[in-house]
């Protein structure tokens, strides 16, 4: 069992380097900070069920859609390299967020999950030095539409 947490890293740096060969350098980024946001937040008892989910015609993406029992779990993750340019979480403005909020309406209605029964989370990833922070419920749903 303690091999694997290290093993686990070392497949996540090379699969980096090999993105980096064909991806912009912040695309590959991105994508290695959601490979890590996944595996926490599986470890944590969510079920993630779509990465990168875009609805068509619509504007935005929703990197993780999970269910945690019964809740319907709606993550955006961002990842830095470093905090030099501040915390990652500066770079949400109003309207990924409002293309958030609208990725939610329309999956409790496609699923018929009570709006009540939906939330947004946040996962930021910093990786020198390393932080990963979960924030639950990072913005309501419920007062608003």
């Amino acid at each position: 069992m303690w091999l694997i947490r290290p093993l686990i890293l070392v497949c996540d740096w090379l699969r980096h380097r090999l993105r980096l060969r064909h991806w912009r350098a912040d695309a590959a980024l991105g994508r290695r900070g959601e490979d890590m946001a996944h595996r926490y937040l599986q470890r944590h008892g969510l079920r993630v069920v779509e990465r990168n989910w875009m609805r068509g015609g619509a504007k935005g993406e929703v990197d993780l859609v999970a269910w945690e029992g019964d809740r319907l779990v709606l993550v955006e993750v961002k990842t830095r390299s470093n905090a030099d340019f501040g915390a990652p979480e500066r770079a949400i403005d109003e309207t990924k967020l409002r293309c958030m909020r609208n990725a939610a309406f329309y999956f409790t209605r496609r699923w018929d999950v009570p709006l009540s029964s939906a939330r947004l989370d946040l996962v930021t990833i910093v990786f020198e030095p390393f932080a990963l922070h979960h924030v639950r419920d990072a913005w309501g749903l419920h007062h608003e539409r």
